[in-house]
């Protein structure tokens, strides 16, 4: 701990314990928007398992792979991740060779991560590969697992698991408890590492990063650069401030977050939004209740008195019960029916059910409804699919407004639906709107993502080339105007 502490105190960071909280990380000076606060490369970490998209083990890349010629389960993109990681596969690569290949076609990720975890700390004891004030066993055995508040059915579930990583490393000491504690410690802590555009690529374990503690109103962001996890300021932290990070989706009710923090993390949330009880009332009636009888009204609907109807806080008008009932079947039994036409790779049929799951939910739900959002961003998705470029657009600009009320300033989902936006609006010609799209994307991303990822370079020279097409345009245009004049007055 005394190192680790010496560590943080040079990116002015102190670890303290809060009697409610546990661990937290504090600041000891200001920090500001786009700030980094911390970075840390994984422990451990692992890539996603797709038969349609395999990435290397080293950087995550999913171009120019070889499979491992020894076991048969890892992806290299070349030789220099390839050395880079063959300390900890040289190891992997024996234990998962002595299984048959049906076995080694059922190792998931998280089992691989496990084994890996292991395997890494006996590489340290052996002094093979060096341990560092941030990045060593010893944090891992001081994270919080939870064991106690799991029950019976995950238990047994983390059991079967273990037994699985006691067969692939086949260690006559190995601690079965603790393997299962350790993938409690995993459900927790472990971070989904995701490339700039919040696409997942893999799963990897933090040590440090998993100190910092979750707010539903966050002053900052986590984000990845390839497999490095960097905290940034999107607010002005002071100094003695906690860092404060979103281990979840932010966008819904109160009831929502908790239900997903309790069910994933086993905590209930007290930030600042979530203790705000009177202000949820009607947020929650905005995001995941019903719309007004009268569709250019826009209120909101609390149930009436008599529980026979919801009344709407603006117009007064009274919505039955039985009708609000009845339409919300209907999505229910149609979301369900998707489900299976989507998983059977049904594109067209999925797109066209959901297109009548959004005439429903139009007559349902607010206007602000995160379903109905959710839903306008599944077609989003097919749309891009199918390279229907103007559909997509209309799509795309009908979710912004619900992400801006969902969503602070500084968000990066908020950030890039403006980037997909203006590449959507600068593609179909419309290069006035791409640059004013393109210009908040790059206002919120600059804070999120910093200024020298590939991403974000990638991000500006698209602004860059948008405002010198539109200049472009605009002498054009002057010049072809003069000439019109010029003939005018010789004609």
């Amino acid at each position: 701990m005394e190192e680790l502490q010496s560590a943080l105190k040079e990116r002015d960071l102190i670890v303290c314990t809060l009697p409610e909280k546990g661990r937290c990380l504090l600041t000891t000076r200001d920090f500001y928007p786009g700030e980094v606060i911390i970075s840390q490369e994984p422990y451990v970490c692992v890539p996603n398992k797709s038969s349609g998209n395999r990435r290397c083990d080293g950087c995550f890349t999913s171009s120019n792979l070889r499979k491992c010629s020894a076991c048969h389960v890892v992806w290299y993109c070349g030789s220099t991740c390839q050395k880079l990681d063959w300390k900890l596969h040289r190891l992997e690569c024996q234990a998962l060779s002595r299984l048959d290949m049906d076995k080694r076609k059922s190792v998931t990720p998280s089992i691989r991560l496990m084994v890996k975890l292991y395997l890494r700390r006996k590489l340290e004891s052996e002094k093979v590969i060096p341990t560092t004030a941030t990045n060593n066993y010893n944090l891992v055995e001081a994270l919080v697992s939870h064991i106690s508040d799991i029950d019976e059915k995950q238990l047994v579930l983390y059991a079967q698991m273990a037994s699985l990583v006691n067969l692939i490393l086949q260690w006559p000491e190995i601690n079965m408890k603790e393997i299962a504690e350790n993938f409690s410690k995993f459900a927790c802590n472990a971070h989904t590492i995701c490339d700039g555009e919040l696409r997942p690529l893999g799963t990897g374990l933090y040590p440090v990063i998993s100190i910092i503690n979750h707010s539903c109103l966050p002053n900052s962001v986590l984000v990845f650069e390839g497999r490095l996890a960097v905290v940034r300021a999107v607010q002005h932290i002071t100094q003695g401030a906690e860092v404060l990070i979103s281990y979840i989706d932010t966008a819904g009710s109160t009831m929502t977050r908790q239900k997903a923090l309790t069910e994933q993390y086993l905590f209930t949330c007290t930030c600042p939004r979530c203790i705000k009880a009177s202000d949820d009332i009607q947020e929650s009636a905005i995001l995941e209740g019903y719309q007004c009888k009268d569709y250019q009204c826009n209120g909101f609907l609390l149930r009436s008195s008599d529980g026979k109807g919801f009344i709407c806080q603006r117009c007064g008008v009274v919505r039955d019960k039985e009708e609000i009932r009845k339409i919300a079947s209907e999505v229910k039994s149609m979301l369900d029916t998707v489900l299976m036409s989507s998983s059977a790779g049904n594109h067209q049929e999925t797109f066209f059910m959901y297109q009548k799951i959004e005439t429903l939910q139009r007559k349902l739900c607010h206007p602000f409804s995160i379903s109905l959002m959710q839903t306008c961003e599944k077609l989003l998705e097919i749309l891009m699919e199918q390279q229907n470029w103007r559909e997509a657009l209309a799509y795309c600009r009908l979710t912004i407004p619900v992400y801006q009320r969902v969503y602070p300033g500084f968000h990066p989902l908020l950030g890039l639906q403006y980037y997909t936006c203006g590449k959507l609006e600068w593609f179909l010609g419309d290069t006035d709107g791409a640059i004013e799209s393109l210009t908040r994307a790059v206002d919120i991303l600059k804070i999120t993502h910093g200024t020298n990822t590939p991403f974000i370079k990638d991000l500006l020279l698209k602004l860059e080339e948008a405002r010198a097409e539109a200049s472009y345009k605009l002498s054009s245009k002057d010049e072809y105007q003069g000439l019109s004049y010029t003939s005018l007055r010789h004609s």
